[in-house]
């Protein structure tokens, strides 16, 4: 299941979505993984048994290669039950070309190894196209 959370800079999606990963570890039953591109930013409001991720120390270019960067995580460990991706288009580089066919393809690989998705994307919620607005949380 993938939820996003859209709005503009500044609204509070950050912080909606490190409530969430604390909240997610402390009833998870697994492990919970926070992605970023500057996990620095947020490593002391975040519990310290999560996971977390800094793409920024990787050259991802495409949404393919994002995708292959979770599957490498979801590899490594199948105890997985959250992920959290905080400022999405800022991992790859503000383009939603491509950002549809990442949704699905997360979305069945969280069916198969059932776990919850939540991303953070900064855009004006009337702007998004309809694809988006059906993960909207």
């Amino acid at each position: 299941m993938v939820e996003l959370l859209i709005g503009k800079k500044g609204t509070g999606k950050t912080k909606v979505l490190i409530d969430s990963v604390n909240d997610a570890c402390a009833t998870a039953n697994g492990n919970v993984i926070f992605i970023s591109n500057n996990t620095g930013r947020n490593m002391y409001d975040i519990i310290s048994k999560v996971r977390m991720a800094d793409t920024s120390e990787f050259e991802i270019s495409d949404w393919n290669e994002f995708f292959g960067f979770i599957c490498g995580i979801i590899s490594s460990n199948f105890d997985i039950t959250n992920i959290y991706i905080d400022g999405v288009l800022k991992i790859v580089k503000d383009t939603t070309t491509g950002f549809e066919k990442f949704l699905e393809k997360v979305d069945e690989l969280g069916k198969k190894f059932n776990f919850k998705t939540m991303i953070s994307v900064s855009m004006d919620v009337n702007e998004a196209p309809d694809y988006m607005k059906k993960y909207q949380k």
